[in-house]
């Protein structure tokens, strides 16, 4: 065949090509949410546990401390060890990190449980959610202290977000934050709005006036770039946006804890669909090959009827629970020990951070379920 032919063949192809590959785009809407309503407990059908043991209160705190609340933990990126807060002593009997000038960013040996390091003493009043991100800059939210600290991992401070005790709902400020997450180009997104679980219900089925529930994007330095929703049931809004996480393909996923429901979005904040197996979802925690963990610390016959706590295991990919971690029995608390927020190592441990919910008299700590 002549060289003419072929560049005569090959512009036939590639006309055919962009021709069929317009032909094949669709304009189509995202799916409609599922109802949480109508989806019945998936881990009720006796799903596989895949872990072992469940070691509670891992993690000794050093000088005897007492671990008081948390609900954060991650993976350091480079070293696979473990990385959480305490409330500085925090818990139903009160105390905190205002009280207490202890540590209350710490990092665990995955293997031994011993704190490596500590720091961040004086920073935060109620830390509230823990991000490591790609180069091992650890990022805390302070709800009740609304706003948010970057700290190297050896503890100097990178950046501040917001002003520490001041809420507001202006792109300067946040309202009770909840969580944050960082994306593989350094954008920052902050899950704001703690409040809005308790909102539109029907002993309470208004609005309460100045509360929020939103995300907020920044550039990697800081700098305000757009936010998106409101308190409310419907797609893109949400009712406590409590945790943030980011599966391979950049997806932004939110629990939407009030809402019962895990809403996915792309980075720009355009709604991409809504999973609702995975039940009343306080932390999230999404593996390098995309094996989505979503720990339930809430519910409860008033708030979930016919759900229960746990941690449920599936795929990123699509609505649906394949494993399932129930919750470990514990005097004080009927329903048993979840955990609010949740992490996986690369052998497969799950580490579940256990807040005030989870633990009412203890406070909190780590609970390790080892695989």
């Amino acid at each position: 065949m002549s060289l003419s032919h072929l560049h005569s063949l090959g512009f036939a192809l590639a006309i055919g090509a962009l021709l069929f590959g317009c032909a094949g785009q669709s304009d189509a809407p995202p799916p409609e949410a599922p109802d949480p309503s109508t989806v019945t407990d998936p881990a009720a059908a006796g799903l596989p546990n895949p872990t072992s043991e469940a070691i509670s209160e891992w993690g000794p705190l050093p000088d005897d401390r007492t671990w008081g609340s948390t609900a954060g933990v991650d993976i350091d990126p480079h070293d696979g060890n473990i990385w959480a807060y305490d409330r500085c002593g925090a818990s139903a009997l009160g105390g905190g990190c205002a009280e207490n000038l202890v540590d209350p960013v710490l990092k665990f040996d995955r293997n031994t449980g011993e704190v490596l390091t500590s720091f961040g003493v004086g920073e935060f009043d109620l830390p509230h959610g823990i991000h490591v991100d790609s180069g091992g800059n650890v990022w805390i939210v302070d709800m009740t202290g609304h706003h948010l600290v970057k700290f190297s991992s050896t503890g100097d401070v990178l950046l501040r977000l917001g002003t520490r005790g001041e809420p507001g709902n202006d792109s300067e400020h946040f309202n009770q934050p909840n969580d944050v997450i960082t994306a593989p180009d350094g954008s920052i997104f902050v899950a704001d709005g703690h409040g809005g679980q308790s909102m539109l219900t029907p002993n309470n089925p208004t609005v309460t006036e100045g509360a929020t529930g939103r995300i907020m994007k920044f550039s990697a330095e800081g700098t305000f770039i757009k936010e998106w929703g409101q308190i409310g049931t419907e797609i893109g809004d949400f009712r406590t946006p409590h945790a943030l996480e980011m599966d391979s393909e950049g997806r932004l996923f939110v629990a939407d804890r009030g809402n019962h429901r895990i809403q996915i979005f792309d980075q720009d904040g355009n709604y991409l669909d809504s999973y609702v197996q995975y039940s009343r979802v306080s932390g999230l925690f999404i593996t390098d090959d995309d094996m989505l963990y979503a720990i339930d610390s809430e519910t409860n016959p008033n708030n979930h009827p016919g759900w229960s706590t746990g941690i449920r295991i599936g795929h990123a990919s699509e609505d649906r629970v394949t494993a399932f971690i129930p919750p470990y029995e514990i005097d004080s608390r009927d329903t048993g020990v979840a955990g609010e927020g949740v992490a996986v190592d690369a052998d497969g441990n799950v580490y579940a951070a256990e807040g005030p919910i989870s633990r009412p008299i203890a406070g909190g700590g780590l609970t390790k379920y080892v695989r």
